[in-house]
């Protein structure tokens, strides 16, 4: 079936769906404290992800929209109620890898086991399948393409997990911006994250810090013009810490880790309401069935 433009009081209806995902992991486990947080340490820290995952699960609900939540193996494990009640409030549940490993870090043996066991631990907590994956810190790319093809060999639909720009933590600079199979003769298909052009130059649009940090105007026009001038879908992310003002302050993190993680925290919820509801969006999987549609009929 194909995808409805959400409908929103506030807003005409759209002719594209976006897709909306959330990366569920906590405060310390983010890439930017990396070398600041031992992972064995984990376990000490403060726990906040259920508090805010239901916020934005309310967000959600207040806007009437549903989203996919790409979440850590580890997470499920500590807070699996909050994992229910992403399921049951009718949105997806898909996988970010178990402890937040960037998959260049790992050989494909490693790698596989990593799914493997994420998968399962999401599957028996959530009471739903997972059959999406989003690579921590968006780390597929030239150096691994093995990844894309564990994914189709463990029956994966999709994957989200190319950022196709430079950057100095990920990037795959050649890949396309828009939906494509990364794997010949598999179905699995990749969903790049947003990025706009600018005098020939790809711009990182589709979230997280950069709509944290850059005027909201940045990022309204990044999807429009995704929208209107390819008639594609964005593909935005964020993650429940970046509305946590009150979340511990690392002072011994470096500057530009402490910079990249704590700008506007008190800013994003305000932004992230008023975004959900000036456009149209949709869970992952809904938006990859659309995008496979389409490449079929262009295929044809």
């Amino acid at each position: 079936m194909d995808l409805a433009p959400a409908r929103h009081p506030s807003a005409p209806d759209r002719q594209v769906v976006n897709a909306l995902s959330v990366d569920v992991e906590d405060w310390f486990q983010v890439g930017a404290f990396e070398n600041t947080i031992a992972r064995g340490d984990w376990d000490g820290c403060e726990l906040r992800v259920e508090r805010n995952v239901d916020a934005i699960l309310a967000l959600f609900d207040r806007a009437g929209v549903k989203a996919t939540f790409f979440t850590l193996g580890w997470v499920a494990e500590r807070v699996p109620q909050t994992i229910r009640r992403i399921v049951d409030a009718g949105h997806e549940l898909a996988s970010h890898g178990y402890d937040h490993q960037r998959v260049f870090t790992m050989d494909r043996a490693q790698f596989a086991e990593d799914l493997r066991k994420s998968r399962g631990i999401l599957e028996d907590t959530g009471g739903a399948p997972v059959t999406g994956y989003r690579a921590p810190s968006f780390s597929i790319d030239a150096r691994n393409p093995w990844a894309h093809e564990e994914l189709a060999a463990q029956g994966y639909a999709y994957s989200s997990s190319v950022a196709p720009i430079a950057h100095d933590h990920y990037g795959w600079r050649e890949a396309p911006r828009f939906a494509f199979r990364p794997v010949s003769g598999a179905d699995l298909l990749e969903l790049p994250v947003t990025t706009a052009m600018l005098g020939g130059r790809r711009l990182a649009a589709g979230g997280g810090g950069f709509f944290r940090t850059l005027p909201y105007a940045f990022s309204t026009w990044a999807i429009e013009q995704v929208n209107r001038e390819h008639s594609r879908p964005a593909m935005f992310y964020f993650h429940p810490w970046e509305i946590d003002p009150g979340q511990p302050c690392l002072t011994d993190a470096p500057l530009r880790s402490r910079l990249r993680h704590y700008t506007n925290l008190s800013r994003m919820e305000r932004k992230l309401d008023r975004l959900v509801r000036q456009f149209a969006w949709g869970r992952v999987d809904e938006v990859a069935r659309s995008e496979a549609r389409r490449l079929e009929r262009e295929a044809t």
